[in-house]
């Protein structure tokens, strides 16, 4: 996946007038895609966590946060992701110690040190196979736009600054489906990143009576970096948002971005590992770059083993998202044994 066009935040750009005939016919066939009946409906809760634009806003560190809610409720959780960058179409239960991020993609592996992921694109047999498992409860790492199974509990995040960019739909800005479709199917948005909140986009959860709650991503290690010259290389959807973290943190960073799920080649790892030492500055990337990373050889092997990371986790403001996922679990409980909803097949 290539980075963002810098017109997908301009608000009114040539580009985006030029892509907005072929944007109106890809947000038909997506927003009517969203309103069919789902195929099914699990016996147990689906706590989706998306997003409305591509690229990144910090949904798998959100996922992750939902996985720890549910685990410390004494819930056996998975995770249903596509495995965007692996080359099994699954359903396939993720082991890290057989499968690498050219298998699954690099989001799974890292979730994988959480709890079972389960990777296809099917979510209804990916739904299968994990209850089978043993899994109590679902968690949909992306997804949002899949109607095929039914949510429980949809979040959808949201990069605190850059909100919906331009507001318009892929190809010509970077939504996924209409926003007035897609906020007909949200229950609550978490914006992540420091500072204020977008104005347009806390305007239109008001509008639309969606909850808003704001997030971190906070460093879990980092004053380990305080004082360092830093190389930090990133191929995630937003690099820039790594390189700030890192700055927070007081290093002096000279930042090597990537596009999002980069697959590192011998020589783009042998120049940065050249860079970083004629520079005098140590090698630092992401969890998920690490990921992808881990089963290459020669150069990208040692820039795996040189590379330090930045870990980090997703803090919210406050308990509400907690308490959303609690009473989606137990109003699940009582639907389910009211409405006698069908097992998953």
């Amino acid at each position: 996946m290539n980075r963002a066009p810098e017109f997908w935040w301009q608000k009114d750009s040539l580009a985006s007038r030029a892509l907005w005939p072929l944007s109106v016919l890809y947000g038909a066939i997506a927003g009517h895609r969203m309103y069919k009946r789902p195929r099914l409906r699990s016996e147990v809760p689906v706590i989706c966590v998306g997003n409305f634009t591509m690229g990144g806003a910090g949904k798998t560190p959100v996922a992750i946060a939902v996985v720890r809610m549910l685990l410390e409720a004494g819930k056996k959780p998975a995770v249903l992701t596509r495995g965007y960058g692996g080359r099994l179409k699954g359903p396939v239960l993720a082991d890290p110690a057989v499968h690498t991020a050219a298998h699954i993609g690099d989001e799974a592996l890292l979730l994988a040190t959480i709890a079972p992921v389960v990777v296809g694109g099917d979510r209804v047999a990916g739904a299968a196979t994990a209850i089978e498992a043993g899994a109590d409860v679902l968690v949909m790492d992306d997804g949002f736009q899949n109607h095929s199974l039914a949510k429980t509990l949809s979040f959808v995040v949201v990069d605190a600054a850059a909100g919906i960019g331009n507001g318009l739909v892929f190809p010509a800005g970077p939504l996924r489906a209409p926003l007035d479709t897609q906020l007909q199917f949200a229950d609550a948005i978490i914006a992540v990143g420091e500072g204020p909140v977008d104005a347009g986009l806390r305007a239109i959860a008001a509008d639309y009576g969606i909850p808003l709650h704001a997030a971190v991503l906070a460093p879990q290690n980092g004053a380990e970096f305080e004082g360092k010259r830093v190389l930090a290389f990133a191929g995630i959807g937003r690099p820039e948002k790594f390189f700030e973290s890192l700055t927070a943190c007081g290093a002096d960073v000279a930042g090597a971005p990537f596009s999002d799920h980069h697959v590192f080649t011998d020589a783009e790892a042998a120049k940065l590992l050249s860079r970083a030492s004629s520079e005098g500055r140590e090698l630092v990337t992401t969890e998920k770059d690490h990921a992808r990373m881990q089963a290459g050889s020669g150069a990208v092997q040692r820039l795996c083993e040189a590379a330090r990371l930045l870990k980090v986790s997703i803090d919210f403001v406050d308990e509400a998202p907690k308490a959303l996922v609690l009473a989606a679990l137990a109003n699940h409980t009582a639907r389910n044994a009211k409405k006698g909803w069908a097992k998953v097949k």
